[in-house]
Parts: structure tokens; sequence; C-alpha cells
């Protein structure tokens, strides 16, 4: 009997991990998100990524990923995002991020405290060559730190 357990146990454990690995977005080339310190997010503390392109000729969608706490004091979030390509050409693009409405109502899902989102910033768009694309975000508002900022994070797919 303790064998026959020993032994369904195992196969339901071999059988639960080949299920959740296969659970993986097919379309994500990447989605990594970084923590921030003390949840002061300073100028300087530019968040990094690289990203792996292989297939120049698919058209890709790449979101911001951010979580702030409910004591963040704005309705927005202004980001510089750095952009550099394989050949080293940097393309700098200004974003804003609409976090709440004029009625204080935050616009991402909540848990507990903290409000996560994840806002396209480029649609359908193509890079123009293979290989490895570096990404760094920064925060670009007044305050600095700013304040109440849990994570930041950069996601890569591939568009349907």
């Amino acid at each position: 009997m303790k064998r026959a357990l020993k032994t369904f146990c195992t196969i339901t454990g071999v059988l639960l991990i080949t299920v959740l690995a296969g659970c993986s977005d097919a379309n994500s080339v990447m989605d990594n998100n970084n923590a921030i310190s003390d949840h002061n997010w300073s100028y300087v503390n530019r968040i990094k990524f690289d990203c792996k392109i292989n297939d120049e000729s698919a058209a890709y969608n790449l979101y911001l990923n951010l979580r702030v706490t409910d004591n963040y004091k704005y309705s927005n979030l202004f980001v510089l995002i750095y952009e550099t390509s394989p050949d080293k050409k940097v393309k700098i693009t200004r974003y804003e991020v609409k976090l709440a409405g004029k009625d204080g109502e935050w616009f991402g899902k909540g848990s507990g405290n903290l409000y996560s989102y994840q806002v396209p910033f480029k649609t359908n768009v193509k890079f123009p060559a293979k290989g490895n694309y570096h990404f760094e975000i920064e925060q670009n508002m007044r305050d600095n730190p700013l304040h109440e900022v849990s994570d930041v994070g950069l996601r890569v797919e591939k568009a349907k």
C-alpha cells in the first residue's frame, strides 16, 4: 500500500510539473519586473532590461509594467524609455501613464494596497534587425525620489 501511494504521488508530481511548465505564454519574448528599493524611485536608478529579438519580420507589442501603492500622490507618472538597438543607436521617448481618474479612482488592478498596471507603449512595431535590444526606464516626474513606486518592468511579446 505504501509503495502504491509513493508511486501515485511521484506520477502526480511529474504530471503537475509538466502541466505548469506548459502554461507559459507562447507570445511572450520577455516579461521582467524590478522592485524599487524602499518604494523610492530616483532619477539615477534607471531600470534596465535586455531583450533578444530573433525575428525582425515579426511585429511586437511592448508594455510598461508598473506597481504603485495607494499612497502614491499623483494620478499619472511620466517615464523616459531609452531603447538601444544592436547597432548602438539610442532612441529616447517620453511616455505618460495615467494611473487614476479625476475622481481619484485607480485604473490599475488592486491587491491590498498595491495597484498594478501593464500599459502598451509600442504596438505592432517591427525591430529593424535581429539582436540584443537594451531598454532603460527612468522616472521623469518633478519629485526625486518619486515615492510609493513599488515595481517597474517591461514586457515584450509577439503581436497576435
